[in-house]
């Protein structure tokens, strides 16, 4: 496993996610909720894609320290759990939104 492919794959993945949560918000604020759904589902699939980078790193590394710690992988790391979250809120937002305009 190449780790720096790897961490880069987080890292681009999450980005992504990150842009289609905020594509979605945008098109909520304009009342488009299919096409809102449909960019967190997007983002939802580049997350899943991120966080199978991230157990390939927990397996190779089988809790010994066997992977160096980088501060590149850390920036990924982080990248990735305020993309989830954000997701998560991005979610919520949307729903309580579609839910307020009826």
């Amino acid at each position: 496993m190449d780790q720096e492919m790897v961490v880069m794959e987080i890292i681009c993945n999450a980005g992504e996610a990150r842009s289609l949560c905020y594509e979605a918000l945008k098109l909520a604020r304009q009342d488009d909720f299919d096409q809102a759904q449909e960019k967190l589902a997007l983002g939802k699939e580049c997350l899943n894609k991120a966080h199978l980078m991230q157990t390939q790193l927990i397996e190779a590394d089988e809790g010994q320290g066997k992977v160096p710690m980088t501060l590149v992988m850390v920036h990924a790391q982080d990248h990735l759990m305020t993309t989830i979250l954000a997701h998560e809120l991005a979610t919520e937002i949307v729903a309580l939104h579609q839910k307020s305009v009826g």
